[in-house]
Formats: C-alpha cells, structure tokens, sequence
C-alpha cells in the first residue's frame, strides 16, 4: 500500500481537512500554553507541517524553527503570510538536526505515530533531547491508543461516520502497535481514499522514551488547557523536561 497522508494533493487540501483545528479557541489554547513553556527561549516544532501553530505561536513574538519531512507540506506554508521566515531544516524528525540550541521542542496533533516503529519513536526523543538547552523541554500531543480487544475479530475501528468524512482505522499488526488510517471525504473535488501508516504508543512507553533521552515527566494534561488527564481521557498532552 502507498502511504498517501503527506502526498501534494494531501498538503493541498490539508488545512481544509483539519479545519477545527484552527477553532480560534482550540487552537489559542495550544500557542498560549505553547508560549508559556517556551518562556524567553526559541521553540523547534518536529513535523511543522502547513505552519498551522509555528505561525500563531511566531506572531506571538516566540522565534519558531522547524523540521519538516513533506517539502509539499512546507510550501503550504510558505505560501502563507510570515510562512518564508520561519527556518526549516528538510528531513526526517527522528534524526535530522536544525541548527541551534532551544528551551522548547514540541509535536503536535498525533504526529509521533509518523514514526512506525519503536526504535524510530526512541530516536524522535533522543533528537529532541539533542536540540533542547538545559531544563528545556519537549511536547507532545497525541491520542490514547484503543486498540480492539484480541477478542475482537474485525481488525477496523471506524470514528469518524458523518456525510462529509468517513474515517477508518485498521489495526494490521497488533505486536508492532501499527494501524492504517482510512480516510474518505465524498465532497472532495478528487473524491479518493487517502490512507496512512502509523504506530500507536502508550502514554507509559513514551514516558520510558523519554527516560531513556535522559527526561523526565513534568505535566500530562488531557488537553491544551490543563484538563486533569484520567483513564477516560481520548487524548494528552505531555511535558518531559531535560534533566540536565
């Protein structure tokens, strides 16, 4: 199967897709707490994408770099207002670095998933630990696993059913933690099925990751503005600091 997420006509359509991820009040919440983390430092956003947070979290006077794998993504985002002043290094977040040193590193929206195996997963962390300054820390925002039971015989979980979007996950290797997410849009003016391939993870495998980049855990929220993070939690956010 051809991995399709991050393909140009994906990168085209891409904002549209994620529309209420710009919600003013979702996406307000995500550059505040952003920005408070980063204090006086520069922040490094693995996976920038279209600059859907560097540029809000840019305007806010915090000097934003970059790291991004999908050059059609990136020139979404260079084709926005203050899109060409944000520096990108061009290559994979698990091993490229960017130049400088920073008190912040963050991924947002599920995007460590990209990563398929643990040992790519284990080498994002250690990148990260690599940029960070002393004390500084990295970010991630990434859905709670919901994996079906062994139990279960279909290896699909659908969650997304409406008129516009038909989303479906496909659970292919149970042992390596990689599902196929389907996604169809009927109003799409290509009107096509775009899949893409990822590793789930739990929140306590990213906290042994993140040990062994020499972190340690600090916050885990269930969303941008500090909801207390608990078993029914659909998702977190979490904060490892360097230890050194």
């Amino acid at each position: 199967m051809t991995d399709q997420h991050l393909d140009p006509v994906v990168a085209r359509t891409y904002d549209a897709r994620v529309a209420e991820r710009f919600d003013p009040v979702h996406l307000g919440a995500t550059v505040a707490r952003l920005a408070d983390l980063a204090g006086d430092g520069p922040a490094l956003e693995f996976a920038i994408g279209t600059g859907r947070v560097a540029l809000p979290l840019a305007a806010r006077g915090i000097t934003v770099h970059g790291i991004e794998l999908s050059e059609p993504m990136l020139a979404e985002m260079r084709a926005k207002p203050g899109g060409d002043a944000i520096p990108v290094t061009v290559g994979d977040m698990a091993t490229v670095r960017a130049p400088g040193e920073f008190s912040l590193v963050y991924l947002v929206f599920n995007t460590i998933g990209n990563l398929t195996s643990q040992a790519e997963q284990v080498a994002c962390f250690r990148n990260a630990a690599a940029h960070l300054g002393p004390g500084g820390r990295f970010v991630i925002e990434v859905g709670v696993p919901d994996p079906p039971r062994r139990y279960e015989p279909s290896p699909f979980r659908p969650f997304s059913m409406s008129d516009d979007h038909i989303g479906v996950d496909e659970y292919v290797d149970r042992v390596g933690q990689v599902f196929v997410s389907h996604h169809y849009r009927p109003n799409d003016t290509e009107g096509r099925l775009v899949s893409g391939r990822f590793r789930y993870v739990w929140p306590s495998e990213l906290d042994l990751m993140a040990q062994l980049a020499g972190m340690q855990l600090e916050h885990r929220w269930a969303d941008w503005e500090r909801a207390p993070f608990v078993d029914t939690s659909p998702a977190h956010v979490s904060v490892w600091r360097l230890a050194r």
